[in-house]
């Protein structure tokens, strides 16, 4: 008999339990571990298992050590044993000549370089059969019968990789003297000029702007008049006005000085006024700033004399759609697409911080990139400043307002990282604040719809989120409201509320009722894992629909099963076809140092696609959540395979479409009981 809360496999594919997994991954610490930082938080992983008759048996000193994850991972950039010029593999010439300190020499380079890779068709990979208890064997030569394509190349008509890129016979070929020449299709090329494939590049001028240390060289005239306005509701309210901290600039009040928090003063105050004060001075010096130092014209950053009401924005009409959730570095681009593949209606970017956008981090600038795909994209930000995310809003709204549907202000997030600073989660007790963001973010943005992402409240026991919803769309204006069913203390170690997420629709639709207002959209979230999860939640709750989160990293098939109302038994070689799909979506490169990082994050998908427990072994249908999979078989070595916990067979698999990893490159998994010291 297997113990409460694992999944209940049939006994025929059941593994001797002294095969057992010591531990299983630990969402809530994974979710509270952010420091990538060298030297800050990293832990040891020494501690081996003994030998001899105790073998196999841990002390609990063992076991601790085995638990959580593995802080401070290094994920170092690989690069080719004889590294070529970019400019010189692109075709171009070298704009430092001999000075370059890379090889110019491409015949050299590409005689040491290793052989190309192929896509195989996920039917062409071949497992081997495999003794019992025994690493799998995996034959990861590119199938004779693939062809070489380049990703870059299909999509865009040229690659910019060159010579350096691991796909180069997709787009070479030999000329009449043998000389071997760069493809460009010009066809391809002039088609995704005018149909991006990618967007929401922040541009060099603009990012070049926000990264001067002096902030205010970048133009915020919205969010200049929305600090006016702040600063005059708090002296009508007798507040005393802060100190400025002394920055030339008409702008500067909006990274300088402390935020006020107009705690005195509803936020609904400032929602429900028709137009901001007029402030000529202001816009006057910005006028002034920007065309001094940078020649722009003026017209293009004055401040709309009325702002868009809340009546005038874009409604969301998202009854009935799917929503993949903002997931902190698995939620990446290739991922959302494979989502989407599998029937995904609406996707966010992974949460981004209001003070990274606002200086320009290119990584934070990455997190907003959407693929043509993406029919309804929206933009995760966090921040506690009110006037800091509505700066945040407003450089996104200029850079990237066409290509974004909505922007959704995270109140969820846990980690102390984030809730110390007063952002996330911590924002849900204090509503004042919270309101004068959204109501920020909301002129900033213009006709693009705010949306507000919650938990239930902080502390386990007191939900405050009932009281707070029926607010957010008719005083703050927010266009869409996410409940997740659970406290910020609480996170994963119960089970989603539920019946208190439905106390909550029926708040929000008692007060749209007696005002008569518009029907905002509320969508709910918490432990999805089946189609039959996603319609018993949105029939007993009243929700528009649910946000899937972890259900979508464990099996992003969760959207074809919702669209099609069944639970599918998906084959070990249809989950590998997505497999393959990610790594070829991938867009971090197809050089040495892109084909990597792309296993990289392969293999974060895989850290989280090895829990699935197919449903064809299991006795009871559907398969949960938070069910702890015993030791088991799969159906064949392929299935096996994908069901292993091992970090290093996460490698393995991505070899079967990356090519063999480079010897000094390893991946270390987020979860200690997933490395491979574990394993022994």
């Amino acid at each position: 008999m297997l113990p409460a809360g694992t999944a209940q496999v049939k006994a025929e594919f059941l593994l001797p339990v002294n095969a057992a997994p010591s531990s299983a991954p630990d969402d809530d610490a994974a979710e509270g571990s952010t420091s990538h930082v060298r030297g800050v938080g990293s832990d040891s992983q020494q501690d081996e298992r003994g030998s001899g008759p105790a073998r196999g048996k841990l002390t609990k000193a063992q076991k601790k050590a085995q638990t959580g994850v593995n802080k401070g991972r290094r994920f170092g950039k690989m690069r080719d044993e004889l590294d070529l010029c970019y400019q010189v593999a692109a075709g171009g010439m070298c704009d430092f000549g001999e000075k370059c300190r890379n090889n110019h020499d491409i015949a050299a380079y590409l005689a040491a370089k290793p052989s190309d890779l192929a896509f195989p068709a996920s039917e062409e990979v071949k497992v081997m059969p495999i003794p019992a208890a025994s690493a799998m064997d995996i034959d990861s030569t590119p199938s004779t019968d693939s062809k070489v394509t380049c990703p870059v190349f299909e999509e865009l008509g040229e690659c910019r990789y060159g010579f350096r890129c691991r796909f180069l016979a997709g787009h070479l070929r030999h000329d009449e003297s043998g000389a071997q020449e760069l493809i460009k299709d010009e066809e391809k090329m002039a088609f995704a000029a005018t149909n991006s494939v990618e967007v929401n590049r922040l541009s060099n001028h603009a990012q070049k702007l926000l990264r001067t240390k002096k902030l205010w060289k970048y133009p915020f005239p919205i969010a200049t008049a929305y600090a006016k306005e702040v600063e005059s509701a708090d002296m009508s309210n007798n507040k005393p006005k802060p100190k400025p901290t002394p920055t030339p600039g008409a702008n500067a009040m909006v990274f300088s000085e402390p935020d006020q928090d107009m705690d005195d003063v509803a936020p609904a105050e400032l929602q429900s006024k028709p137009q901001p004060q007029p402030i000529p001075e202001a816009d006057a010096a910005v006028d002034a700033i920007i065309e001094k130092r940078t020649g722009d014209a003026v017209a293009a950053v004055d401040a709309p004399d009325v702002p868009t009401r809340f009546a005038e924005k874009k409604r969301l009409d998202w009854a009935g759609k799917t929503y993949l959730a903002p997931l902190t570095t698995v939620g990446n681009l290739p991922f959302r697409r494979l989502c989407v593949s599998y029937g995904a209606d609406i996707t966010c970017g992974e949460m981004g911080l209001s003070n990274s956008f606002l200086s320009g981090s290119k990584e934070e600038w990455s997190l907003v990139r959407r693929h043509p795909s993406e029919k309804i994209f929206g933009v995760q930000i966090a921040g506690s400043k009110a006037l800091g995310v509505a700066s945040a809003a407003e450089v996104l709204a200029k850079e990237c307002g066409d290509t974004i549907d909505f922007v959704d202000l995270n109140c969820g997030c846990p980690i102390d990282l984030v809730f110390k600073t007063g952002s996330g989660s911590a924002l849900l007790d204090n509503v004042n604040r919270l309101g004068k963001i959204v109501v920020g973010m909301s002129r900033a943005l213009g006709e693009i719809p705010v949306t507000v992402k919650l938990r239930t409240g902080v502390k386990d026991g007191k939900n405050t989120a009932h009281k707070l919803m029926p607010r957010l769309a008719p005083e703050f204006g927010a266009g869409c409201i996410t409940l997740h069913g659970r406290t910020r203390q609480q996170r994963y170690t119960k089970l989603a509320d539920w019946a208190y997420i439905k106390e909550c629709v029926d708040a929000v639709r008692a007060r749209e009722a007696d005002e008569d207002l518009p029907r905002v959209p509320i969508f709910g979230g918490g432990d999805c894992f089946s189609s039959q999860d996603y319609w018993s939640c949105v029939e007993q709750s009243g929700v528009d629909g649910v946000m899937v989160a972890r259900g979508a990293l464990i099996k992003p098939w969760i959207f074809t099963e919702i669209k099609e109302h069944r639970e599918w038994d998906i084959s070990a070689r249809e989950r590998l076809e997505g497999i393959r799909k990610y790594a070829e979506f991938d867009t971090s490169g197809t050089d040495t140092a892109g084909v990597n990082a792309t296993r990289r994050y392969l293999c974060e998908a895989l850290s989280f696609q090895y829990r699935y427990v197919p449903l064809g072994i299991l006795e009871h249908l559907p398969g949960r959540i938070n069910d702890r999979a015993p030791a088991f078989r799969g159906r064949d070595d392929l299935e096996t395979l994908l069901a292993s916990g091992d970090s290093r067979d996460w490698v393995r698999i991505s070899e079967m479409f990356l090519g063999p990893a480079p010897e000094m490159w390893s991946f270390t998994p987020k979860h200690k009981s997933n490395a491979y010291e574990s394993q022994g």
